[in-house]
């Protein structure tokens, strides 16, 4: 049996949950477009204050930086592209070539002498890892077994959380050398993004869309049916619980560092240290939690995804009402950093395999992921300035954002280890 053979007989057996070694090994593949979204808006968020002091970038300038780039814009512009022709051409033609676009504008920015080509390589790396995300989920939800949907999507969020680990860990150990150790740590993105490109060439398109392909379902799926019942529906869920819950994961991997060098909360080291520790409590939270019980039941999600949404809204509502010092910066790393796993983009991943149809997967992540980086784009111009007179502007600000999102998490639909042929035709009789 072919290796596409084994993942697709798997992936036809909805009630063994078992997981090959192969689906194992595509899976962090395709995770690591994960690892370098995440890896890169963490390390230019490392890197932020002392690029700002090396290049004379005001606070505008530094808001303008982080809004096109793969927090952002950027991302948004690609994911708008990539999520489409990941439907129209096949998952493979996008995520395997994209990469290479994403090397020579990390390298850019690591060799940058001057904030045009800081500007260049930011955003051309966020127009990368734009296009990958989609595409790469969509594959990973094409090939995994049902009951083990969850699972696999949750290991990408596991890489999703390795990246900023990895890079916060090289940005502390380099932080003695300034924008030096910085550089560095973009390199480091440079050769991660050519050992996937390599290893990623000998994966195969998905065995799900080429069926779909075959039966003529591309010439019939449109962007406009996505604008209508119970695609639309599908749409504002994802897009709703995405936008909110990005606002304030976007703010918190890129500007945590920044707010509490800038409100003299800590160090640069004692900053990075703390982001760190928050990525490495959501890798515990995911393993642990969301990928043991996320395709266990209806029920399971449910309350993961209640006590998620009341761990993160009161991460970021301590700030309202404790002073912004190190202590009450530890009790938010913990908070957010286990809540979210149960409560944020594994589930967002996840749901979005589910609830489109193959010819249009792609496509509505991409515009449920390029949104919310686009509302992210535009926020992030105000957080240098608003964050500089204070944390509670900011935090009142995502306490709202995480409060509509759980609420909106609460009409989750009952998707739970059903095969993705039965939940097109469940939604299409709908």
């Amino acid at each position: 049996m072919t290796p596409v053979q084994t993942v697709k007989a798997t992936a036809d057996a909805p009630d063994s949950g078992a997981v090959t070694k192969q689906q194992w090994k595509w899976t962090a593949l395709a995770g690591m477009a994960s690892y370098l979204d995440a890896g890169s808006i963490v390390a230019l968020g490392s890197g932020l204050s002392l690029f700002q002091d090396e290049m004379g970038l005001s606070s505008d300038a530094v808001g303008a930086l982080t809004a096109i780039g793969p927090n952002a814009l950027g991302a948004a512009i690609g994911a708008f592209i990539g999520g489409r022709l990941g439907d129209k051409l096949g998952r493979k033609r996008i995520y395997q070539y994209d990469l290479l676009v994403y090397a020579a504008a990390i390298l850019l920015i690591a060799l940058a002498v001057n904030p045009t080509m800081l500007f260049i390589g930011t955003f051309f790396v966020g127009l990368a890892v734009g296009a990958d995300v989609p595409t790469s989920l969509a594959l990973v939800g094409e090939f995994s077994p049902a009951r083990a949907r969850g699972k696999l999507m949750g290991l990408t969020q596991v890489t999703w959380n390795l990246g900023p680990v990895v890079v916060l860990l090289l940005a502390w150990a380099v932080s003695g050398l300034g924008l030096l150790g910085i550089r560095l740590v973009f390199l480091h993105l440079f050769v991660v993004a050519l050992v996937t490109y390599a290893l990623r060439r000998g994966m195969t398109e998905s065995a799900v869309w080429k069926s779909a392909a075959r039966s003529g379902h591309a010439a019939k799926a449109r962007v406009r049916d996505l604008l209508s019942g119970p695609n639309l529906r599908a749409l504002l869920y994802t897009g709703g619980i995405y936008l909110f819950w990005n606002l304030a994961a976007g703010t918190n991997g890129i500007f945590t560092p920044y707010m509490v060098k800038t409100l003299g909360a800590g160090t640069q080291a004692t900053s990075v240290l703390l982001s760190c520790a928050g990525f490495a409590l959501a890798i515990v939270g995911t393993i642990t939690l969301f990928m043991r019980l996320s395709d266990r039941g209806h029920r399971y999600r449910r309350a993961m995804w209640i006590t998620g949404s009341v761990m993160q809204i009161t991460a970021y509502g301590l700030f309202l009402v404790l002073p912004f010092t190190l202590s009450t910066i530890i009790f938010n790393v913990i908070l957010w950093g286990i809540g979210q796993t149960m409560a944020g983009e594994g589930f967002y991943k996840t749901v979005s395999q589910e609830l489109f149809p193959t010819m249009l997967r792609g496509t509505a992540q991409g515009i449920s992921f390029g949104v919310a980086r686009v509302f992210l784009g535009i926020w992030s111009f105000f957080v240098p300035t608003l964050a500089s007179t204070g944390i509670t502007t900011v935090a009142a600000f995502l306490t709202g954002c995480l409060l509509v999102c759980g609420v909106i998490g609460l009409f989750m639909p009952n998707t739970t280890g059903k095969p993705l042929d039965q939940l097109e035709a469940e939604r299409a009789a709908a």
